[in-house]
This record gives structure tokens, sequence and C-alpha cells, in this order.
């Protein structure tokens, strides 16, 4: 097993966006981390220290408990983990393919308790840990064409809250990271094309600024970063010029 100084962070989703933007800040500050995606290069050209990467499904329960295990065997026990991997299909209820609904449901709902499973049961036993669960503003309010992806970030949101009542009296932290509209790839895995066109001008009614990846991650080290005797239980962040 490899010595580190800081402990194993684990993060899902990291070959883009928040994901890699949280991958860098928590390299930055010393920890060994586990990066998993389904695409392996982007998370290699990091090329970050104390770092091991792999091409990992999050709905692949047994896939996830293998590569947590091979990472605390490298690097010893997961500290955290940042249950970043989603995905965002918007669609009109009425017309989007419920194939879109399923691969929602199994990414952003499945795939996070697969995530939570790999660690929860340590983390209970060290009386130690954070898990930290990305949803979004839109896991609290209703947006135009996001019935389903609405459904799996209010799922997000509250068995998150459902978790922290469970593990707080063990110690282990658990962390809501609840984002307005954020500049990532995201929004690309649409395929409404005229959904697509709207939200960017919605984008445009804010001035066109909207949060960076580099801001959630920011909020996610802040959270982590606080003594384990406080938990922030939620931050929901937005760019300043946006509404809803």
């Amino acid at each position: 097993m490899s010595i580190a100084k800081k402990p194993l962070i684990v993060i899902t989703g990291a070959s883009s966006g928040i994901g890699l933007a949280t991958a860098r800040l928590f390299s930055g500050l010393g920890h060994p981390l586990l990066l998993l995606a389904r695409r392996l290069a982007p998370m290699e050209q990091l090329g970050l220290p104390n770092t091991l990467a792999l091409a990992v499904d999050v709905t692949d329960r047994a896939a996830m408990l293998d590569a947590v295990a091979q990472a605390e065997r490298q690097y010893g026990p997961a500290d955290a983990i940042v249950n970043n991997a989603g995905v965002m299909l918007l669609g009109d209820i009425t017309q989007q393919d419920p194939d879109e609904w399923d691969r929602m449901l199994d990414i952003n709902v499945r795939g996070l308790l697969n995530g939570i499973l790999a660690v929860a049961k340590g983390m209970v036993q060290r009386q130690h840990g954070t898990i930290v669960n990305v949803s979004s503003i839109a896991g609290r309010k209703a947006f135009p064409n996001h019935v389903a992806y609405v459904g799996t970030k209010f799922a997000v949101t509250g068995l998150s809250e459902n978790l922290r009542e469970e593990l707080s009296p063990h110690g282990v932290r658990v962390v809501t990271i609840e984002p307005g509209a954020v500049e990532t790839e995201l929004l690309g895995h649409t395929t409404d094309e005229g959904i697509k066109q709207g939200y960017q001008a919605w984008k445009q009614d804010m001035g066109g600024v909207v949060l960076s990846a580099d801001d959630v991650a920011g909020a996610i080290g802040y959270a982590y970063n606080q003594p384990q005797g406080v938990c922030i239980r939620e931050i929901v962040l937005a760019a300043t010029r946006q509404q809803a």
C-alpha cells in the first residue's frame, strides 16, 4: 500500500466538468485520488500524482466495488466520495423517448447509490468519512422540459437527507451540492435541439454568465475541509443573475 499524507478521495464522473475540476482541486491539496468515468483518456491526461484512473460505469455495481477496493489497497481507506456522475436529458414528457428516462434513473440515482454502497460500510466502521452527492437546483424546484431529470435530482436530494440521518450517529457526513446552471458538457447529452437552443437563450438572459465547474468544485472543497464535527448539509449555488 502506498503511503500518503492525506486520505483517499473518490470522484465519479471525473472525465469532464465538475468531476474533473474537483479532481484538480483535491490533487492540489495533496490527496490521492480514485477517478472514475466511462472515458479514461481525459482522466489520464490530467497527469495528477497519486491517482488511479479507471474506466468504470457507475451503473456497474460490481465494477464500482472492485474499483474502490483496488484504490483502498493502494492508498488506504476512502475518506470521501464525490458522487458526481450524472446525465441531463431534457425533453417534453409527451415526446421524449422513455429510454432517456431509464438512462437518467440508472446513472443519476442507481449509480449514485452504488457509490454510496462502495464506501458507506467502511466509513461507519471507522466512524469517519464524507459522502458528497451532487444534485442540482432542479432537485428543489421544477423547470420546463425537465420532468424526468427533476425526478432524478429530487431523488438525490431526498435520499441524501435520509442518508444523513442514518449515518450521522456514526460520525459520517453527507453533503448535498445543488448547483444552478453550470458551463459543462451536460447540456450536450440532450437530443432535442429546440430545447438546447432554449436553454442557451435562458443563459443569455442571465448575461451569458453561469457557474463554472471550478465554482462548484470550490463549494465541494469548502464543505469537505470543515472539521469532521461540522457538516455543511446543503450548498445551493447559482450565478448571481440566475433568478429561477
